[in-house]
């Protein structure tokens, strides 16, 4: 087979923090292939970091968008399309919850807490792609993250659990809504990996300890592992795949106990 070559294609890239992040992983391995990349930043104290890892990469723009307003996304959105003209690919790596909400009792999530982690985590993604669609041609592709503790409880996980179930079930019902126009739409489920917000996890190298005795691969993941699954989803390979959650957590997920 030849070497998977996406030169032309364009993407939007949401969610680069740090080089130990999924985001930049996935963008990585995008640009890799020939993409060429719009990424945004949440504000001006990360811009620095992300410019610095990103901006060897050809062609890059680099744009502003804080999520919880609708007029910066819709910025991103008239910028992409001017320097672009269309997007093919849109990945959504974006989530947050108040610490307190991760770490207290699940009955001690508060009311604000639960509006910030469903809003950033979950309703993000309709945001986006609500704006970005039109943009899209036919063999269009958007991703985004998730993870197992949608369907199990995972300590200290509590809220964000509950806003990637909502985002899981929003991949299913805007690849239903977005297919009648070539436009897939999907989920990564990632195990464990050492990102920089992963190691603010308490408990997290314990749990990076389990998954390695208990996975079937006898392994933790890489962020690189990530990036190839996504590089997959996002190209012509998975033309048939859409409203799926795609596992890469070295089996985990098929364990009973």
């Amino acid at each position: 087979m030849e070497e998977l070559n996406l030169t032309g294609k364009t993407a939007v890239v949401l969610g680069i923090a740090n080089r130990w992040s999924i985001a930049y992983a996935i963008a990585n391995t995008l640009q890799a292939h020939g993409v060429r990349l719009a990424v945004t930043y949440q504000n001006e104290r990360v811009k620095d970091d992300v410019y610095k890892l990103t901006s060897d990469w050809p062609g890059v723009l680099h744009l502003p968008c804080e999520l919880t307003e609708d007029s910066a996304i819709d910025a991103v959105r008239d910028q992409v399309q001017t320097e672009f003209g269309q997007v093919d690919i849109l990945v959504h790596c974006v989530a947050f919850a108040p610490r307190e909400d991760l770490q207290d009792p699940f009955r001690n999530i508060s009311r604000s807490g639960f509006h910030t982690a469903l809003d950033i985590s979950a309703y993000s993604l309709i945001a986006v792609a609500q704006r970005f669609a039109p943009l899209m041609p036919e063999g269009s592709s958007i991703i985004t993250l998730t993870y197992m503790a949608s369907e199990r409880v995972v300590p200290n996980y509590n809220v964000m659990a509950v806003a990637k179930a909502a985002l899981e079930n929003s991949v299913r019902y805007l690849a239903n809504d977005l297919g009648q126009h070539g436009i897939r739409v999907n989920a990564i489920s990632a195990g464990p990996v050492r990102t920089a917000s992963a190691r603010g996890v308490p408990g997290f190298v314990s749990m990076m300890k389990e998954y390695a005795d208990k996975t079937p691969l006898r392994r933790n993941i890489t962020v690189e592992e990530v990036g190839k699954s996504a590089l997959y989803l996002c190209s012509d390979l998975s033309s048939g795949v859409t409203g799926t959650v795609h596992f890469v957590d070295a089996g985990y997920h098929i364990l009973g106990m």
